[in-house]
């Protein structure tokens, strides 16, 4: 990781669903590589999210939770001004499936819950919990109203030119 601060490259992004899926990230490994990120002066947007298979047998809160608390159990409580939460279902990536922001707020508040019980209500309040998951210019002024989605992780489209409607979407 020096490399990437001699480039003055100082965010990353960890625990995403293809790091998961096809190169065989753990929870643990997630975990510890924010750590080791966090140790570097980092700044580390931790990926979360379930298959539609966990969401359908009603595993959302669990999964989520379970991968949250991984990072949780390794990051000192001053870390979490260096963290950021990306809720990514992993069904909606990509497939032009999205949550609906009820949905999206629902996962985002049980996050911001747990956070506040586990690590501290300074932290949570202060914590930015991004939305990803086939976030575009359709729908991202409805999704940033939500009142625990703080921005969003965009894939595909902030490759076209209707990334310039998220991003004033965040802006109200």
């Amino acid at each position: 990781m020096p490399i990437l601060k001699d480039l003055d490259i100082n965010w990353l992004i960890l625990g995403h669903s293809e790091r998961r899926q096809y190169y065989g990230e753990t929870d643990e490994i997630v975990a510890q590589k924010t750590l080791d990120a966090y140790k570097q002066g980092f700044y580390v947007i931790a990926c979360i999210g379930e298959t539609l298979q966990q969401r359908e047998a009603g595993q959302t809160a669990k999964v989520v939770l379970t991968q949250i608390q991984a990072i949780a159990s390794k990051l000192p409580k001053e870390a979490w001004s260096k963290i950021v939460l990306a809720y990514e279902p992993v069904w909606a990536i990509g497939t032009g499936k999205v949550a609906s922001p009820e949905q999206a707020q629902e996962v985002h508040a049980i996050i911001r819950r747990y956070i506040k019980d586990k690590i501290g209500a300074d932290v949570a309040a202060g914590l930015r919990i991004l939305y990803g998951g086939s976030v575009n210019g359709k729908n991202a002024a409805t999704l940033y109203k939500k009142k625990d989605i703080n921005g969003f992780l965009v894939g595909g489209a902030s490759l076209k030119p209707e990334f310039l409607t998220i991003i004033d979407a965040t802006k109200n």
